[in-house]
């Protein structure tokens, strides 16, 4: 099974990144040949209107075949006859497709979890919240007389809060009751009263997931970019990457916790596939857009085929580098 997780996931993930691509292609007025899920041999497909539709013996990749894009034409619906905003928005867009499928599946995680309820399950023992009177099964009305709606407005609303004390209106038995509670500094930095949420008690709404699936989705990207950001300045090394191999045994140990959790890693997969896709690395989408803006400035400077060549080189890099992470990968999780 995990083998069967694995493909499913590589194969969600390269359909959304070509049909971002396909989309923005068509969308634009962009000749699409082929739109095809897998690579080598054919196994069967159909064609509708232009475009033929196929899927291929290895799901290992897939590919949007634009008239133009790698060689020059005369076809006035050519990708190297649009103009630059429309060229541009076809090769970002596959990696906004992956961005967006990413805030989906974490959104629908946070759905299917639901979003803690502003109810207290748990007082620390000895803790301040619990020197002030504050009970499992009370609702937080307000804290320092900021209202809250739901439970992430309440650790904002304590760090907020000036004074040794801070005031709670708790809603207890169909009651207001207003403490005061002295509160510690955790190992975060942020001030903390000794309570945590009801998690049996969820509210299950499908715009909060969404909000809190972007705000996700937005916090893991930022992570990713610092760790590249330190991978090419050497504090991170090499040999924390990892390639195919080892993302199957991940999803394999991740299977094991759930879909839920499978699903999470999705959309890291996701994120992460979408963000290295637009670093400025030959071959990828990223450098692509950059020399669109080269040949822009430079005019015929720079030719269609001296494009080419460097993507070329930089593919067979990509090649080397993949060959290396796999050797890495099998000697860590397979040896």
């Amino acid at each position: 099974m995990t083998i069967v997780y694995a493909i499913i996931i590589f194969c969600l993930l390269i359909f959304a990144h070509e049909l971002g691509h396909l989309t923005a292609a068509k969308a634009v007025g962009v000749r699409v040949n082929e739109f095809s899920l897998g690579m080598g041999p054919r196994l069967f497909g159909f064609k509708k209107g232009e475009t033929s539709y196929t899927l291929r013996a290895f799901p290992i990749g897939g590919f949007c075949a634009m008239e133009g894009e790698d060689e020059n034409s005369d076809d006035p619906r050519a990708f190297n006859k649009k103009p630059l905003p429309a060229k541009a928005l076809v090769l970002l867009a596959g990696s906004l497709m992956n961005v967006l499928l990413a805030v989906l599946i974490l959104s629908f995680v946070i759905f299917a979890n639901g979003t803690p309820t502003a109810v207290v399950s748990e007082v620390g023992a000895g803790s301040p919240a619990e020197a002030a009177g504050v009970a499992p099964g009370d609702r937080i009305v307000s804290v320092g007389g900021v209202p809250v709606s739901e439970w992430n407005d309440i650790p904002a609303a304590v760090t907020a809060a000036k004074g040794d004390h801070i005031a709670f209106t708790v809603l207890r038995d169909g009651v207001e009751i207003q403490l005061e509670s002295g509160f510690y500094t955790g190992e975060d930095g942020l001030r903390k009263v000794g309570i945590t949420p009801a998690m049996e008690r969820r509210a299950r709404d499908l715009l909060p997931s969404l909000l809190l699936g972007c705000r996700a989705t937005w916090a893991m990207g930022v992570a990713m970019v610092q760790a590249i950001a330190q991978l090419f300045t050497g504090d991170v090394p090499v040999k924390e990457l990892t390639g195919p191999v080892g993302i199957v045994y991940m999803v394999g140990d991740v299977a094991k916790n759930g879909m839920l959790q499978l699903a999470q890693l999705t959309a890291l997969i996701s994120l992460n596939l979408g963000i290295v896709n637009l670093l400025p690395i030959p071959a990828l989408d990223g450098c692509r857009f950059v020399f669109l803006f080269v040949r822009k400035i430079t005019g015929k400077a720079v030719t269609d085929e001296m494009e080419g060549k460097v993507h070329f080189v930089g593919l067979m890099l990509l090649f080397a580098l993949m060959i290396f992470v796999t050797f890495q990968d099998v000697a860590r999780f397979v040896l």
